[in-house]
């Protein structure tokens, strides 16, 4: 075995996580509690010096950062047609991949983790409100990608098969409920979200992080 996956349950790396499950691969799944600070440990640090999760080592090769870590796992296993191959399909996914990393998932760390940005308690605390009313209209984002993903006649954020997109779509609906978010209001993301997560290397992946998919609890 080569492969060793480097992740913290309920976290992004969910994705590369699920990608693995589903390729049928061989790899060693390594859980990294951030809220017990194992990622600022001198053996996490040597491997990612940020810190982060996902790391993904493939024989003596160290990858960090989910986009590159995706594609990385997309290319070792062609055949799990994970990324289209037709160019203009290739960078729609590419498009969706980029926006669900670039502006949801930083969108949530501003809600989770307001410190990180700002040490004043009244701008956390403004920075979380302000994040969840955003983060609510990424979530009708997310949902209208979906609506328009079945109405091209595809069962799948990335065409044919389950995928990285729907396993980033599962995470970020996910937290959107850690947020107060009630997934309920999104019937068609929820939907989607709740068929992905029946499918069997998924669900396994859910079992191994022990994640509950709905966390919303009314005010």
């Amino acid at each position: 075995m080569t492969l060793k996956l480097y992740y913290a349950p309920g976290a992004c790396s969910f994705v590369p996580h699920s990608m693995l499950e589903l390729a049928g691969a061989t790899f060693e799944p390594a859980s990294i509690k951030l809220h017990k600070g194992e990622q600022y440990g001198d053996e996490y640090k040597a491997l990612n010096p940020r810190s982060q999760v996902p790391v993904l080592v493939d024989g003596d090769e160290v990858i960090t950062q989910i986009v590159a870590i995706i594609n990385y796992i997309d290319a070792k296993f062609p055949e799990a047609g994970f990324i289209p191959k037709e160019p203009l399909a290739r960078a729609r996914f590419m498009e969706a991949l980029a926006w669900m990393n670039n502006t949801v998932h930083p969108t949530f760390t501003h809600i989770f983790m307001p410190q990180k940005f700002s040490d004043n308690e009244g701008a956390q605390a403004e920075m979380k409100r302000f994040g969840v009313d955003s983060y609510r209209k990424l979530m009708a984002e997310l949902q209208a990608m979906v609506v328009r993903a079945r109405a091209a006649g595809h069962d799948w954020l990335g065409g044919v098969h389950c995928g990285p997109l729907d396993a980033y779509a599962l995470t970020l609906l996910r937290w959107g409920t850690i947020a107060g978010i009630n997934p309920e209001d999104y019937p068609e993301l929820w939907a989607h979200v709740q068929r992905t997560a029946q499918v069997p290397a998924i669900a396994k992946t859910m079992e191994r992080e022990k994640l509950q998919l709905n966390l919303y609890k009314p005010a």
